[in-house]
This record gives C-alpha cells, structure tokens and sequence, in this order.
C-alpha cells in the first residue's frame, strides 16, 4: 500500500481554468465569521475550532479528529492558515428548511429523550448542540464558496443520517440536505443539486429528505449489509458486496458518474468523501487502501470541476481508535483537492 505522502507526488496539468469563470461569481454574503482575503488564489478549507465537543471518555466516536485534519493540513504544508475560512454558527431559521421545528425546539433545549438518545449515539449537552450547528454552517459555507471560486473542502461533515424529526447514527443535524435545501431556496430558478455520497453507510437521511424533490439528486455507493439496516430509496444506490477492493470500486464509480453529470446537469455537486470503505475502519466492510481513496477522491472532483460544475467537499465517516492515523486518512479529501486546484488551474 503506497503510504500518503507518496500518494500526491505527480502533477498532471488540466487546461480547463477558463471553463470555470464567471459561473461561479456570487454577490451574496457567505454564512462565514471570518473569510480569507477575496483576493486569494489556494483552494478554500473550511474550519471551526468548535467542530468539536466533549464526549464520556471511551466513547466510540473520534471526536479528536476534527481538529487533527487541519493540523497535518498545515504540518504537511498542504495549505496555510490564509486559506482557512470560519463558518458561522447555524441558526435555528437555517436548519428550519430542513428539520421540523418540534426537532429543533427538543434538541436546543435538552428535551431529546434517552431512547432517542441512543439512537443517535451520543449523550445530549450543550456542547454537542454547539458543535453540530458549526459543521452544518461549515457544510453551508463551503458551498457557497464552492459556488463562486469552483471547489471548496471542509474538515467536517457528512451527517447524512440525520432525518428531519430525529438523529441516528451519530448524525443530528443533515448537513448536507441543509445546504442543499438552502442554495436551492435563494436561487431562480432553483439550483439543481447531486448529492455524491461515497461514505460507506448509505445516505438514508439524505435521501428520504429528497425522494420527491426534483432538483436534488441522491447518489449513494455504499456496503450492502452495513449500517443502516433499513435502506431508504436514493435516486441512485450502488449496493456493494463486503470485501470490495480499489479496483473494482473505482471501476464502479466511474461508470455511474459521468452519466449522471451530463443527463441531471447539476449546478452544485455536494460530495461526502467518507474515508469508511477503508480496510483499516472500525465500521466499514470494504478494502479499499489510501490509495484507493485518493484516486476516488481525485476521479470525483476533477470529472466535476472539468466540466465547470463545482464541488463542495466533506470528510464524511470515519473510524479509529488512533485519531491521528484517521486524521491523516481524512486529509487525503483535501490532498486531492489541492491537487485538483493546480491541475485545473483553478
């Protein structure tokens, strides 16, 4: 297996910078506190400090690893601080395009009941609150970034479990449906959205969010028998068998995306880069090397970019108990998005 410094070693470069242009140009304010001079020219990387929260200790989730991605971001000399932009807090008005408001009420003020708790696999505090709403805001802003410089990355996101009334699967709050929803609702004619979920789990939040909205598009690969147990109806779901391996699964991908960019024509494409069909993950079921996962990653957002569509990026699931080693497998997204950036001479 190629380790990951050795993954980003070649360059190979794309003519396709003016494709880009003026599609992207947007005169509306960004959901960020804090943003990177306009005049910048690296791919943007969304990030908060409060990504995070405190869990009971030994808790399955790695919540450390948020603040890790940056730091090997910064410590490889991936990128620099100057890129990195500050999302704000979600508001409750935001997430109301979304969850229902009896959710929301509940989940703001402590009122989610234990059953309900455990379901989600995490404990309720006010922290946990604070820390969801800062990655949907970081999920929002990266896609209106996207929309206007072509392709940005965030180090959180990807909580596609979440149903509009309640949470699962260590998702709260739908980030990905909210910012979709969003950039549909300020848009006119409506944005048409694909939602390109290659996180191991199938997206079943997103896609019953979506099952009867027509300018959303759920695309979901994911293992077959893995969590959730209950499937719901993507607009397109690629079950794959236990044991896949890079090959086969790039090989897969390859075949669905492409087709689905030039008959849906999406304005925006929201990829959940999940780093769980990973062999080494805790709770995924697939083969795929850090290889694998920086080729799928460099495959997905070049084909999207190179046909002037942009890309807004999140990390997605993940789990280990070594955040560190999760850390740097999560970085391949942004690895292969800075490569992207050069090649496309964005």
């Amino acid at each position: 297996m190629m380790c990951i410094k050795q993954i980003f070693s070649r360059t190979h470069r794309l003519k396709v910078g003016q494709v880009l242009g003026a599609a992207f140009t947007s005169s509306r304010g960004f959901h960020g506190e804090q943003q990177v001079s306009r005049e910048s020219s690296a791919l943007p990387i969304i990030h908060h400090s409060r990504y995070v929260c405190d869990l009971p200790p030994n808790h399955r989730f790695p919540m450390a690893k948020f603040p890790r991605v940056l730091h090997f971001l910064i410590k490889d000399q991936v990128i620099t601080e100057e890129q990195v932009w500050v999302p704000e807090i979600a508001s409750k008005e935001l997430l109301s395009c979304v969850h229902t408001e009896e959710y929301l009420n509940d989940f703001f003020n402590g009122k989610i009941n234990e059953q309900d708790q455990r379901r989600t696999g995490f404990p309720w505090s006010e922290g946990l609150v604070r820390r969801c709403r800062y990655e949907t805001g970081g999920t929002v802003l990266a896609a209106e970034v996207a929309l206007q410089r072509g392709l940005a990355c965030s180090t959180a996101g990807g909580t596609h479990h979440a149903f509009p009334s309640y949470g699962s699967g260590y998702c709260l709050l739908n980030d990905l449906a909210v910012a979709a929803k969003y950039l549909m609702g300020v848009s006119s004619p409506k944005r048409k959205i694909l939602i390109v979920d290659l996180d191991v789990h199938q997206g079943d939040g997103t896609a019953f969010i979506f099952k009867e909205e027509p300018c959303a598009f759920t695309f979901s690969v994911h293992s077959g028998k893995n969590f959730p147990l209950h499937k719901q109806q993507s607009d397109l779901d690629i079950s794959l068998d236990d044991g896949m391996e890079d090959k086969e699964y790039l090989s897969t991908v390859e075949t669905h995306l492409p087709l689905l960019l030039e008959t849906f024509r999406p304005d925006l494409v929201l990829y959940d880069a999940g780093v769980d069909p990973h062999w080494e993950d805790e709770l995924g079921r697939l083969r795929l090397t850090d290889q694998g996962l920086y080729q799928r990653d460099l495959y997905v957002m070049k084909t999207v970019v190179s046909r002037g569509v942009p890309v807004a990026a999140v990390i997605g699931g993940g789990y280990s108990r070594d955040n560190d080693k999760l850390a740097l497998r999560h970085s391949i997204l942004h690895r292969a998005a800075t490569q992207v950036w050069r090649d496309c001479g964005m």
